[in-house]
């Protein structure tokens, strides 16, 4: 095969998925990762017989009052955002841990920076809604990283 055309078939491990690739896959992966993600904050809410729907009430708080139906449509946007955000921004390599890292940096933004200004998030437990944003940057890795391997070339 011509050296230039082998080239360009190689797969780098270090480079992240780039443009509408990216994006597509980010925001299938912020829809799994939205689903997926309140897996912590639900265990601790029935360990402690405390409210499973709270944590999404509250994200309701983000459009401008808390209730479930708002929090469920911030929770949607802001996991679809992110998603399509990670996918294009993760390395290929380690993508999950790489998700979980990026999902601890959203948890600072998200609860530190944004969630202390609003009290119905404040007020949430601290602990299991940084282990759900760990969750969900990891579970935007894993499927980011299965779409990708599933749209990969059999060669290479």
């Amino acid at each position: 095969m011509h050296a230039r055309v082998q080239e360009d078939l190689e797969f780098d491990a270090e480079a992240p998925v780039n443009g509408l690739d990216g994006v597509r896959d980010g925001l299938v992966g912020g829809v799994v990762g939205g689903v997926v993600s309140g897996a912590p904050s639900t265990v601790h809410a029935l360990a402690t017989r405390g409210g499973v729907l709270t944590a999404a009430r509250a994200a309701g708080a983000l459009l401008g009052k808390p209730g479930l139906g708002r929090g469920l449509v911030a929770h949607a946007g802001i996991s679809m955002g992110w998603g399509a955000v990670l996918g294009v921004a993760l390395p290929r390599r380690h993508p999950v841990a790489a998700g979980a890292v990026a999902g601890l940096a959203i948890a600072a933004l998200d609860l530190g920076l944004i969630g202390r200004r609003i009290p119905e998030i404040a007020a949430l437990p601290l602990a299991p809604q940084v282990l759900d944003h760990v969750l969900f940057g990891a579970a935007v890795g894993a499927t980011v990283a299965a779409l990708e391997q599933r749209a990969a070339p059999p060669f290479g």
